[in-house]
């Protein structure tokens, strides 16, 4: 088909298609300006009111989920809990990795009871409110225990190790502790998917059909191992539709959970796996845990100055014999939890800059602009669509809807030509047409 022909035949769909008119401009031209706009202008009136109040709320919620953090912390101390629980530990524990392990336990379980209104309004409660919930509240406080119990075990291990190297390098233990919790960050990541996740939802292989085909076709384009492509049951606890890339090493593996196969279309769920091909191609998981070192060892050096500052000015009180004593635990923690609130426009901007390379590099896999604009759209359900630039460097570990519907229409109109008449004439109202199987391998 000549150019011409083919200009006319955008336009002539433009006109017969409800939701496409703004595809085709003059001369057959795209607009991707326009194209984003048109996306946006679908999601208003309540829905788009719901989506910014629960997205905005949780603003909110990292700064009184870190007060709430600390205000357990200080009952502890003020009650001189801490100073028990280590007492109690001293008795029973020959060793002092041991105590740490040992005093972990009852501090785990009181300081979960402290927060537990604050954890159930904000997990269970608030979700519930708008309609993402689809557990009864007895399912998800079964959940909520089996998690308490993995966390404690995670802490005792990994409370031991740092106050050992607190007590071992009591100058640079900041230094040291940052290079135990990325090794320890690496292990978690190495046996979450095979051990963990498990625990909380099935996992089976993904049926044969033109979903894995597709999948497979992408994988394969970019020499992607894709033996195991993985199903998971998560609408037995929310309506969220999601994808991950999770474990490292030989524990590596590409999953997808069942909202996304039900509520969405091929070329949808084609573009949100193109792009969690792109975390596994480029190496995201080993890029996080090299960024996260670096943060470690922020947090931690901070904390090496506070806490002594913090124990000389009110240790007596809490009976906390100093820096290295394990009662001294809350202590770091409200340090820790402090810093964490300042540092989190830096972990968002880390990790939102990882997941922006992922939607480049699942453009250019699963060419499907407009089903990974649709799929953007989608996460409106508990994603503001639309923030402010300095909303979005602060608060968002994603790019915002807005700025994954541009990146996809700005991708559509630099591939125009290459597009088939469907393609071009995609857009709100408008299903996505799914490409061929096999995307051309690239390299972004």
């Amino acid at each position: 088909m000549t150019g011409r022909k083919a200009a006319l035949a955008v336009a002539g769909l433009a006109l017969l298609l409800p939701g496409a008119a703004w595809a085709a401009q003059a001369g057959g031209a795209f607009d991707p300006d326009a194209a984003t706009d048109a996306y946006m202008a679908t999601l208003r009136g309540a829905a788009r009111a719901k989506s910014d109040a629960y997205f905005e709320g949780g603003y909110w919620l990292i700064l009184w989920g870190a007060l709430v953090s600390i205000a357990s912390e200080l009952v502890i101390l003020r009650t001189g809990l801490s100073a028990r629980f280590r007492d109690w530990a001293e008795r029973w524990g020959k060793w002092r990795w041991l105590q740490t392990m040992l005093w972990v336990l009852p501090y785990g379980i009181v300081s979960s009871l402290i927060v537990a209104p604050w954890t159930i309004y904000t997990e269970f409660v608030r979700e519930d409110q708008y309609g993402l919930m689809n557990q009864t509240f007895v399912e998800w406080l079964g959940d909520a225990g089996i998690m308490l119990a993995i966390n404690i075990v995670f802490l005792a291990i990994g409370l031991a190790i740092i106050m050992g190297l607190i007590r071992k390098f009591p100058k640079s233990w900041w230094l040291w502790g940052a290079g135990a919790m990325t090794a320890m960050a690496a292990f978690a990541a190495l046996i979450v998917p095979v051990f963990i996740n498990p625990l909380f939802n099935t996992y089976t292989e993904l049926d044969q059909g033109p979903v894995r085909d597709r999948i497979v076709a992408m994988a394969e384009s970019q020499n992607v191992p894709a033996e195991h492509i993985y199903l998971f049951d998560a609408s037995k606890q929310t309506k969220r539709i999601s994808a991950n890339v999770s474990g490292l090493g030989p524990t590596i593996r590409i999953s997808l959970n069942d909202n996304l196969l039900n509520r969405t279309s091929l070329p949808e769920t084609a573009a949100v796996m193109g792009h969690e091909l792109g975390h596994y191609v480029l190496s995201h998981v080993y890029k996080m845990i090299g960024a996260f070192a670096l943060i470690f060892g922020l947090l931690f050096f901070a904390a090496s100055r506070m806490v002594p500052a913090m124990i000389n000015r009110w240790g007596s009180n809490w009976r906390v014999r100093g820096p290295d004593d394990v009662a001294a635990i809350p202590v770091y923690m409200i340090a820790l939890g402090a810093l964490s609130v300042v540092m989190t426009p830096l972990t968002n901007s880390i990790i939102r800059w990882n997941e922006s390379e992922a939607d480049a590099f699942g453009l250019d896999v699963a060419r499907e602009p407009d089903g990974f604009a649709q799929a953007a759209m989608r996460l409106s359900e508990y994603r503001k669509i639309e923030p402010g630039a300095l909303e979005e460097i602060l608060f968002y570990d994603h790019p915002s809807g807005r700025t994954r519907v541009q990146m996809s229409m700005d991708w559509k109109a630099r591939h125009w030509n290459e597009l088939s008449p469907e393609s071009r004439a995609a857009g709100p109202g408008r299903p996505a047409v799914a490409a061929p199987a096999a995307a051309p391998a690239t390299t972004p």
